[in-house]
């Protein structure tokens, strides 16, 4: 079953398709839906894409097959199509790009290191291997500000990719909201009631919180390094 705000874009872009022949950009989408920021817009796409009902194509902007439409829209006749977009093939001797390399919204900044305000805007999108993406649910990217976590691999200047969920297991490397308005990235471990969030850097102490002054917001399931 499709939320009101997913039904409302498939059929916003399978009018857009079938009048233009192209679909709609995310800028017309979020107009349309009356969103803030093109976030909502990632994350509906998204939704409608692991329900089944449209497919994003590799190598072509903004290409995407509508697979199928719910019962109430459903019409006499209807076959998926293919809408290509007007990106050039890659030049010959290119590397290929994955079919499953797909977008993500880079959230900003999250700190490694002394914890800054909560991250809530979308500053663009980043590209990443979809088999990055471990499990269903919602990703998005952010880029690490500090070095509390050098001794885990994630370096200031690399970017994160988050899971989002509410739960973390002992030793998860977390998103966490601390006291509801600073956001940090930190290894999780439950202590009773009190959650540590603990640096993988000698040099920052570990904080001991308790658990409801604590908020996990997603795990790291993958990481991009720029060189």
């Amino acid at each position: 079953m499709l939320t009101r705000k997913q039904l409302e874009l498939l059929d916003f872009i399978q009018k857009r398709v079938a009048r233009d022949g192209v679909p709609p950009s995310f800028d017309e989408m979020k107009d349309a839906l009356d969103l803030r920021s093109k976030s909502g817009i990632h994350r509906l796409i998204t939704a409608l894409e692991e329900r089944g009902f449209i497919r994003r194509l590799a190598h072509r902007a903004r290409a995407i097959e509508i697979v199928k439409l719910p019962e109430a829209m459903e019409k006499p006749g209807f076959k998926p199509k293919v809408v290509e977009g007007d990106r050039k093939a890659p030049p010959k001797g290119a590397m290929p790009v994955s079919a499953e390399v797909m977008e993500l919204p880079l959230m900003g900044r999250i700190a490694a290191g002394v914890p800054i305000e909560a991250i809530s805007e979308v500053s663009h999108h980043v590209a990443v291997p979809g088999s990055m993406l471990s499990g269903r649910g919602q990703h998005y990217a952010l880029e690490v500000k500090g070095d509390s976590m050098i001794e885990a691999g994630i370096n200031d200047g690399d970017v994160v990719v988050i899971r989002e969920q509410s739960t973390a297991d002992n030793g998860d490397i977390v998103v966490a909201l601390v006291e509801g308005h600073e956001a940090t990235l930190k290894r999780f471990r439950r202590r009773g009631h009190m959650i540590a969030l603990e640096a993988a850097n000698p040099a920052y102490e570990t904080r001991v919180l308790p658990e409801d002054h604590v908020k996990v917001q997603g795990k790291l399931v993958g990481l991009i390094r720029s060189y």
